[in-house]
């Protein structure tokens, strides 16, 4: 019986201690950079399609402003008479 309340006064003192122990917070820290990350990331792939876009629209107006020029140039020469 001694060993009885022993056992139960040890495990009372144990649960005490561990009661006030402050409760360890998860750490969110990690969480933040790795969004921050993310949203760097998707922000500069963003911007690198608008760029290509852009790229891609300069490149067809300068074709279409070529054509253009050769098709103004081709009318403007009179036709040789037969």
């Amino acid at each position: 019986m001694k060993y009885t309340i022993a056992t139960l006064i040890a495990g009372l003192f144990a649960t005490a201690a561990f009661a006030q122990t402050p409760a360890t917070a998860p750490a969110p820290t990690a969480a933040a950079p790795a969004a921050k990350v993310e949203a760097k990331v998707e922000a500069k792939s963003e911007a690198k399609a608008e760029h290509k876009h852009v790229k891609a629209r300069k490149k067809h107006v300068a074709k279409t402003e070529a054509a253009k020029d050769t098709t103004v140039a081709a009318a403007a020469t009179p036709a040789p008479a037969k």
